[in-house]
């Protein structure tokens, strides 16, 4: 397959290949074609039945093929990013690699990429300039690039004309295929690009190694369909698609018996969880419900949109128990005029009246934000405006960032008319107005004790634990390494700005949930 047949995702399939590195039929292992992302493709949203695969198994006679090899998989971006190198893990082990925390170690290196923010694909180009003399050193050495960034036809564009030392690009919609995958690239000579513009399908029973055996995230749902203007993320991630609620219950049920404390339930847009199922009515807030009644301490869930946060959720959170009481509830802009331009499909007033609502059932909730700042045509006023939103509505955290354009998306097309030093300063005074109230808030928890699962050891100083609270609060404290897995109560005896110090005064017995 040549350059120009990629670029233009022309259909080739690989058994047709004259350049392999062996004479050896491998056309039954590939069944599939192989092309090149399309944004126009990725755009598009079809009618087409979701399709569940509930009996993924790795094929036979791949396994072994990582006898004496190992891995080492880069993570950057989101949560989802995380899950997904937890699976790729699996499969890797499944194949029988071994994992390595070295790149000089790897037979197999793989960048799971995030295209969220164009910093974001800079390191990564960075470090794929890095891992060059590698490959030199260790022809054998297998280099790839996965994740969000392989969703993007420039970036793919890029790989190809300059970084010649990657041997394989693949998908968010393919994770499943990196047996495939891996050994079209060991036959091949020629870069192996295998990534799906469109996708339907939920796959279960995928293998995981999950980092750690305290915090979990279950994935409930896949894609976004709110094509915000600044947002690539519903092109390289596709449609919203869930999960049957009996897959992840039973998910969740395992990881209780494992032992785990406390799960995250993981989506782009998890709000929207079930609004794609045409033989139940059944939403985020009848999940929720139900994984409850489940034996784990802790259950969380992100990230939100507020379009989908509907009345019947607040009412399951209120009940409280092991739902926790943070929230992340992404704003974005306090001004409407900005929120329309960014197509939030929510004004101001509808924002803060859902805060209203969140309040008022759950009184001592805490709610944290995303918000960008810049967005093109955002004028003093409406930064002004979104200042007035954050004091109103007393954030104890945000994300902050300063608007990034993306190729692809609606908002790289508009004028970036914001100078970047009018930027920053607004960054600034918008990062001292969020410290100033994460301050305050911290400082109610002074003298006071609250219970901390206990993650591990400081990454400052291994003679101290750290952990969270319910409100996801980082708790600092002496304490016996016993206590690493468990809830404990640890009194407050120092609240900073975003973390707290403090001394253990128990451990909790665990608590059946009825």
């Amino acid at each position: 397959m040549n350059e120009n047949q990629r670029l233009e995702g022309q259909q080739v399939q690989t058994e047709n290949s004259s350049d392999k590195k062996s004479s050896k039929d491998y056309s039954k292992y590939f069944e599939t074609v192989y092309t090149a992302p399309s944004l126009k493709d990725a755009k598009k949203r079809g009618k087409e039945e979701v399709k569940y695969h509930k009996d993924f198994d790795l094929p036979e006679e791949f396994l072994g093929m990582g006898q004496g090899r190992k891995f080492y998989i880069r993570t950057y971006g989101c949560q989802m990013n995380e899950h997904d190198t937890e699976v790729m893990a699996g499969i890797f082990l499944g194949l029988g690699y071994e994992p390595t925390d070295s790149v000089e170690d790897a037979n197999v290196i793989l960048l799971n990429t995030c295209a969220i923010r164009e910093n974001a694909e800079n390191k990564v180009f960075g470090e794929l300039g890095h891992l060059k003399h590698l490959k030199r050193e260790k022809p054998d050495l297998l280099l790839g690039v996965c994740g969000c960034m392989s969703q993007e036809e420039s970036v793919v564009n890029k790989i190809l004309k300059t970084y010649n030392q990657v041997d394989m690009i693949f998908g968010t919609h393919n994770i499943h295929r990196l047996p495939h995958i891996l050994q079209e690239a060991y036959m091949s000579k020629e870069m192996v690009v295998e990534v799906w513009s469109k996708e339907g399908d939920v796959i279960e029973n995928l293998p995981k190694v999950r980092r750690g055996n305290i915090k979990a995230w279950v994935n409930i749902m896949y894609g976004c369909d709110k094509f915000c203007t600044y947002c690539i993320v519903p092109y390289t991630r596709g449609k919203e698609r869930s999960r049957r609620p009996d897959d992840i219950i039973q998910e969740v049920r395992q990881l209780a018996a494992q032992g785990y404390q406390e799960i995250t339930l993981l989506g782009q847009n998890v709000n929207a969880y079930g609004k794609d199922f045409t033989d139940i009515k059944y939403g985020l807030g009848d999940l929720m419900d139900e994984i409850s009644k489940i034996d784990i301490p802790r259950i969380r869930f992100t990230t939100s949109h507020p379009r989908d946060f509907d009345d019947h959720l607040i009412q399951v959170l209120a009940k409280g128990g092991n739902l926790m009481d943070h929230i992340h509830l992404p704003v974005q802009s306090g001004s409407t005029d900005i929120l329309k331009i960014m197509a939030r499909k929510y004004t101001r007033e509808q924002y803060l009246e859902l805060v209203r609502k969140i309040k008022a059932a759950i009184p001592n909730v805490t709610l944290t934000t995303d918000i960008i700042v810049g967005y093109p045509n955002e004028t003093d006023e409406q930064f002004e405006d979104t200042m007035s939103l954050v004091r109103e509505v007393g954030y104890e955290s945000a994300y902050t960032f300063i608007y990034s354009p993306r190729e692809g998306t609606p908002a790289a097309k508009m004028q970036d008319n914001v100078p970047m030093e009018v930027k920053k300063e607004r960054l600034q005074r918008l990062n001292a107005l969020v410290n100033e109230q994460s301050a305050q808030s911290m400082k109610k928890y002074q003298d006071q004790i609250v219970e901390v699962l206990v993650e591990g050891e400081s990454k400052n100083n291994p003679d101290v634990l750290a952990g969270y609270t319910s409100k996801l609060k980082l708790v600092n404290f002496v304490g016996p390494k016993t206590a690493i897995g468990k809830i404990v109560k640890v009194k407050i005896t120092d609240a900073k700005t975003w973390s707290l110090n403090g001394e253990m005064v128990e451990e909790i017995e665990p608590v059946e949930v009825k």
